[in-house]
């Protein structure tokens, strides 16, 4: 009965080991929640860290209500720094991708030619982003 024991436990470890290793080699999928753009700077440094410490990780930043405005043809930081650069430099990175809410472009009546190019427009943010989780097992941040 002992043995039998020892080689369950045994078993459940190698397993366990198993699956912590290929979890490892996964590329961690993340959606960043950005609904205030008052936070873009932190939520871009945040992005910065994380690919820094996570090099494979896949990320979306999906923007909507007032998230949206550093995605804006001309948006600067409060020092005066253009927010497209830093986009730009994370999107060549070929790991991060940024979503605008439509339903906040309508509301707000913004044209989508004001949506830098880096970004996609999605239909709706909220829906983006369940649809990340449900559908596409992102795990969820809000900077």
């Amino acid at each position: 009965m002992k043995l039998l024991r020892n080689l369950f436990f045994a078993a459940l470890a190698l397993v366990a080991g198993l699956s912590a290793a290929h979890a490892a080699d996964r590329a961690e999928k993340v959606v960043y929640h950005i609904t205030d753009s008052a936070n873009a700077t932190a939520a871009l440094n945040n992005i910065r860290n994380h690919l820094n410490a996570s090099p494979k990780a896949q990320i979306v930043v999906v923007a909507h209500g007032a998230g949206i405005d550093f995605l804006l043809d001309g948006a600067k930081n409060k020092n005066g720094n253009p927010y497209d650069v830093v986009v730009q430099q994370l999107v060549d990175t070929g790991h991060v991708q940024f979503r605008v809410c439509n339903n906040t472009l309508e509301a707000r009546k913004i044209d989508k030619k004001e949506v830098i190019p880096e970004a996609t427009i999605v239909p709706s943010g909220v829906a983006e982003v369940a649809r990340l989780q449900l559908q596409e097992g992102y795990a969820y941040l809000k900077p």
